[in-house]
């Protein structure tokens, strides 16, 4: 992304892009010496498609200068996110005899997913992002949540052990496969939710819930089908979720990529394909009848 596009303004020239200097600004400046001051001002103001490509959503005013105090949060979530699912999602396909519903990665779920998604969503809480801040601490709980129900501490799968039956651990029970899969479809439900209001931040976002949703699904008819009996088919449906959460992951490494790329200025960006100048909202739209 060129410094043309990223700054909505190129205060600090004076040429064929802009007819004027800035008007806080001595003529006699040289353009580094400019652009240093306007930075120390903090009176830089980033291009929508830059904004949303940092926080993962449309661009937004809010009172303040909490964005030039405080740093991006929304690359700590996705972190989070990552390290939880990417695992997770090789333990469904079941490569190298994973299993176990990635019990293994039980810390993980609680000291990344948790831990970093609910930081990074109360940090876009702070500075005024609902979107991000509503995705990444919903996931945050659904991480901690998780991982409580894979830990006997909690009771969650130990409630449902058949009395007498020494082998009994209540996870192979109908009550507990049924409660698990009601959650997932919930989460489908959540995730098709921020599917339609993603249309408005990247292409890349909007297709990470467009893979979660069936993800979902077919976790949620992985557990119906074993409180059926149906194994076989129960192994399949989890294994098609490990996929479908496989490109997920894939998705999010490569927005994680694009915006650490582009929070320390890298010569060159990974591009988004930002939606919200596609799609106008409704705002936008209002001001345009005005003005017609």
């Amino acid at each position: 992304m060129s410094d043309y596009n990223t700054l909505e303004k190129d205060f600090s020239r004076k040429d064929g892009y802009n007819d004027a200097y800035h008007q806080h600004l001595e003529h006699t400046l040289d353009s580094d010496t400019a652009l240093r001051q306007i930075r120390t001002a903090g009176s830089i103001s980033i291009s929508p498609e830059l904004f949303e490509k940092l926080y993962l959503s449309p661009a937004n005013k809010v009172k303040g200068e909490l964005r030039n105090t405080f740093g991006n949060p929304t690359p700590l979530a996705l972190v989070g996110f990552l390290l939880s699912l990417t695992p997770l999602s090789w333990t469904l396909m079941g490569w190298r005899g994973a299993g176990g519903s990635g019990a293994a990665s039980t810390g993980w779920f609680f000291f990344a997913g948790g831990m970093l998604m609910t930081l990074g969503g109360i940090g876009e809480w702070i500075l005024g992002n609902t979107f991000p801040f509503v995705v990444f601490t919903s996931f945050g709980s659904f991480w901690l949540g998780y991982g409580a129900t894979l830990q006997p501490f909690y009771n969650s799968y130990l409630a449902y052990r058949t009395a007498g039956e020494a082998n009994s651990t209540g996870l192979e029970s109908v009550g507990f496969n049924v409660g698990i899969g009601y959650f997932m479809i919930c989460m489908g439900i959540l995730c098709l939710i921020y599917l339609i209001c993603s249309i408005r931040t990247n292409l890349i976002f909007f297709l990470i819930f467009f893979t979660l949703v069936p993800a979902f699904g077919l976790l949620a008819g992985a557990f119906l089908n074993l409180a059926n009996g149906q194994a076989a088919v129960a192994a399949k449906c989890q294994e098609a979720a490990g996929a479908f959460a496989f490109v997920t992951c894939l998705l999010g490494w490569y927005i994680l990529l694009a915006i650490m790329l582009a929070s320390v200025d890298f010569p060159f960006d990974l591009p988004l394909v930002d939606l919200s100048g596609i799609i106008k909202g409704a705002s936008q739209k209002k001001k345009i009848d005005h003005v017609e």
